[in-house]
């Protein structure tokens, strides 16, 4: 089962709810990790907030504050749709497809290394 909250990040959705300013808290903070002093220097990581559902997202994919605050904003319009949907959403919906998706290419891959290995053992058994 996918937990609901890790399904956002899909960018196909289009069926989400729709998110106000109002109900919007934005924070500009200093992002963390690989950059150094670009990183060290710069406020351009987004803390968004959206107060009703108290769901907090931050954003630092960029060094643009302005695409931060854009990919944060789909970010949190997906994990919002999630968490008053369930799994009714489109987000959810699509992560569900994909995982099994994969989970069929794994089975398959897994089953032609089979067949290889036991082609193989025949192949030896012939020779002797």
């Amino acid at each position: 089962r996918v937990p609901l909250l890790q399904a956002a990040g899909k960018k196909n959705s289009f069926n989400l709810l729709e998110l106000t300013e109002a109900e919007l808290e934005e924070q500009f903070v200093r992002g963390d990790g690989p950059g150094g002093q670009a990183t060290n220097k710069t406020n351009n990581c987004v803390v968004l907030k959206h107060i009703p559902s108290g769901i907090v997202v931050k954003c630092h994919q960029t060094r643009s504050a302005e695409k931060n605050r854009k990919i944060a904003r789909e970010i949190l319009q997906e994990k919002v749709d999630l968490f008053y949907k369930g799994e009714d959403s489109d987000v959810f919906k699509e992560k569900k497809a994909s995982e099994k998706k994969k989970q069929e290419k794994k089975r398959r891959a897994k089953e032609n290394l089979e067949r290889k290995k036991r082609l193989k053992e025949m192949q030896q058994l012939d020779k002797k």
